[in-house]
């Protein structure tokens, strides 16, 4: 594997999008488990040589299932039933001077090589992998400066909760994976045992 550098992510906090329990997966996908641990905890060890701190954001549900020694940010009261972006901004609550990179647990073919090229967009503005075939940004596979914090805020009080409409407005940089797989969401049973078998050959 490529020598990875400390803290590739400048004054950044990595967040650990956890979700909760999918439709149509009909689980907590970040309790699946593609690399022998569950996938949330890869995720936050996946992401530690590149940030100053990682934590897992979770809901008042999942907080007690969390295993001793990962830190966690608990998605605030008043951002409930508002996707994403309420782990957004309960982070920013908490850290407003920091930069996060806000990672989903549902990309299991995002590897290591990807992120430390990835870091090289994120500097000023938003950035985030683009897939380029279905036109869009993946807002879970992105990094938002300390500077978005109050554009989120604006855009949670006009109750507009998009994160890829938060990422269109802002312009935000378009990385464009090496790995095309590294944008592909595993959202089924049966894409989950196709995956496992994919990276446990």
């Amino acid at each position: 594997m490529t020598e990875i550098k400390e803290n590739l992510f400048l004054n950044t906090y990595g967040l650990v999008l956890s979700g909760g329990n999918s439709i149509r997966m009909g689980a907590d996908k970040s309790m699946l488990q593609y690399f022998e641990k569950p996938q949330r905890y890869h995720v936050y060890e996946l992401l530690q040589p590149f940030c100053e701190k990682v934590f897992i954001s979770c809901n008042e549900q999942q907080v007690n299932s969390l295993e001793p020694g990962y830190s966690f940010v608990k998605d605030h009261a008043s951002y409930k039933n508002i996707g994403p972006m309420a782990a957004l901004l309960s982070a920013f609550d908490l850290f407003p001077e920091k930069n996060i990179l806000l990672i989903g647990c549902d990309y299991p073919f995002l590897m290591a090589e990807e992120l430390a090229p990835f870091s090289i967009q994120c500097r000023e503005t938003p950035a985030a992998f683009y897939n380029k075939e279905a036109n869009k940004y993946e807002p879970m596979l992105a990094w938002y400066p300390a500077t978005s914090f109050h554009a989120l805020q604006a855009m949670y009080h006009a109750l507009q909760f998009s994160l890829q409409q938060f990422l269109v407005k802002q312009n935000a940089a378009k990385y464009y994976p090496a790995g095309k797989h590294s944008i592909v969401s595993v959202d089924t049973p049966a894409d989950f045992i196709k995956t496992v078998s994919l990276l446990n050959p």
